[in-house]
């Protein structure tokens, strides 16, 4: 995709997207067909714990479903709401109510849509595993500890700490209890757990939420809270809800907002990329597609939006070709919000709360965390910090403290490869030097090898003992397998060869790469030296001069002259 030649063609469907739709229609539409059924309990139960109702759940999924389908960067990608923007959407619910959250999904499509231009999509792909695991563990967490008040069929107190709200709830439980509430969540989650497992191709969270909505107004259980009233299709989009006013409030969950739709959007895609062939998701593409989603779907009241691993796998499996099965699931969904309306209303909200705890369970792959903690010691220390700061701080805390923390460790892993090491100057003396010269050579020239990098974590490490060398008369430092070399190395290299000049200690380098010529120029740490005619491209000229100046100054002839008279 070239930005500058063809944005506005860019953003549009292209004539390969289309014909793929007429490829294998028969296959995407029973594919469409069946992520809505595994989408729908999903939808309203998200819809529900976001604070908003389920009828925002299933306006997200029909709007942002439509409009990710068509203008994103994965064919196979299906879009809607998710229990990790549920986790950030709640408290902005609780303290700004609707017009809280059109107001950040606006900004959150917006920041998409820059985000996409400035290719940032591609750059996600470095974000760390442990950092991911770690994440998706503690989400996993929330959404559980989020439904225990509709699971025991409590009143949640908006606002508080999911830890808290779970808390209170399990004593309100305690106090009275509603056995209820609790048979027909656990019968729920039970049933998608087991039925998985034994049949993973048949969609046991809609059967089972059928079968607990049948159950609860069959034996008139009036313990047992359902939905309650829906409209009767999607609202007309309004800004009215749109809260100006709260703009810098709201900033930064905007940001967040828009981080998550992007990095949990882009993981769904490569996903879907990992179960076919051939299929490869366009990343810049993908955020354009997310950001008009979720500019658009909270016009309709719905929440913002990202693509959804669960339903995008499901999607792959049950046959999808092209965007025409995620446009179907949109369109079944549609039809049910202004179809089935009055049935929907009728589902207990037990059941949705069973259908996230199931899910919740099901997001936490245990082979893989496993793995990830045997690996290192620190991909262990990242995943298990960025999943405890999910649950007790925030989604974006949270990543910024794994990614703080996994590239601290990793920087402290390339420092220790740097290294500083003594070589023997045999190999780089001339043949025409004889063995008493080669001697007295390594009396008062003695060279170093750097290797690895010298940057800011590393420097001081790796030229930590130079200046402490006994007293010689040249030194010579071969550069040729340093990796990197930042500004702060170039003032430690610059530091070190003062220190030893001002002891009398001439120094030379040599094997200086192309690429570290800039910065040692530039903090003038090579200027003078280059001057002076002691920086070499190879270490045998640079041997050669320090021979030439030790025989100049008369140390190395009166020395030999001493060594070889009779």
């Amino acid at each position: 995709m070239s930005w500058p030649g063809g944005r506005l063609r860019a953003l549009l469907p292209t004539r390969a997207d289309l014909a793929a739709m007429r490829q294998r229609p028969r296959h995407d539409l029973l594919a469409g067909l069946t992520v809505a059924v595994v989408a729908l309990p999903l939808a309203l139960g998200f819809g529900v714990a976001s604070g908003l109702g389920a009828q925002a759940g299933l306006a997200t999924a029909v709007v942002a479903g439509a409009l990710a389908a068509l203008f994103g960067g994965s064919r196979l990608q299906v879009t809607g709401p998710t229990g990790a923007m549920t986790v950030v959407l709640v408290p902005i619910v609780a303290a700004h109510g609707p017009s809280g959250v059109l107001t950040v999904g606006l900004i959150a499509g917006f920041l998409l849509l820059v985000f996409a231009v400035a290719r940032v999509g591609r750059h996600m792909r470095y974000l760390p595993a442990p950092v991911v695991e770690g994440f998706t563990l503690g989400i996993a967490a929330v959404i559980g500890l989020q439904q225990i008040p509709n699971a025991l069929g409590v009143a949640a107190h908006d606002g508080g700490h999911v830890l808290a709200v779970a808390w209170t709830a399990a004593r309100q439980f305690a106090l009275a209890p509603n056995w209820a509430a609790l048979a027909v969540a656990a019968a729920v989650a039970v049933a998608m757990l087991v039925g998985a497992r034994w049949r993973p191709t048949v969609p046991f969270s809609i059967l089972a939420v059928i079968a607990a909505t049948v159950a609860v107004h069959l034996l008139r259980v009036d313990s047992a809270a359902v939905i309650g009233s829906l409209p009767a299709g999607l609202p007309a989009p309004s800004f009215a809800f749109f809260d100006a006013s709260a703009l810098s409030a709201l900033l930064p969950a905007a940001v967040a907002v828009a981080a998550l739709a992007a990095l949990e959007s882009l993981l769904s895609a490569a996903v879907a990329d990992g179960l076919t062939i051939g299929q490869r998701h366009d990343p810049d593409r993908e955020l354009v597609g997310q950001g008009l989603a979720n500019l658009v779907a909270p016009l309709f009241g719905g929440v913002p939006a990202t693509g959804a691993i669960a339903r995008t796998a499901v999607n792959v499996r049950a046959g999808a070709h092209s965007r025409l099965a995620a446009l179907t699931h949109a369109a079944v969904l549609m039809a049910v919000v202004y179809a089935a309306a009055p049935l929907v209303a009728r589902i207990p909200v037990a059941a949705l709360a069973g259908v996230l705890l199931a899910t919740a369970i099901r997001m936490v792959e245990l082979n893989s965390l496993r793995a990830m903690a045997r690996a290192t010691r620190a991909d262990a220390t990242v995943l298990v910090l960025t999943a405890v700061a999910t649950v007790v701080f925030d989604l974006v805390y949270a990543v910024i403290l794994g990614l703080v923390v996994a590239g601290t460790l990793a920087l402290r892993s390339v420092a220790r490869q740097a290294g500083l090491d003594q070589v023997d100057l045999g190999a780089d003396l001339a043949e025409t030097a004889h063995d008493e010269e080669h001697a007295l050579l390594a009396e008062h020239i003695v060279a170093y090898r750097i290797d690895g990098p010298l940057f800011f974590a590393a420097a001081h490490r790796a030229l930590l003992e130079l200046p402490d060398i006994a007293q010689v008369s040249a030194l010579i430092l071969r550069m040729s397998r340093v990796t990197t070399i930042d500004a702060t190395g170039a003032l430690v290299l610059k530091d070190v060869i003062e220190r030893l000049e001002h002891r009398g200690v001439a120094v030379y380098l040599s094997g200086i790469r192309d690429g570290h010529h800039q910065p040692l120029e530039a903090l003038d740490v090579i200027t003078r030296l280059t001057e002076e005619g002691r920086v070499f491209a190879t270490t045998p000229e640079a041997i050669d001069a320090a021979r030439l100046l030790l025989h100049r100054d008369g140390t190395l002839s009166t020395t030999l002259d001493a060594r070889i008279t009779p």
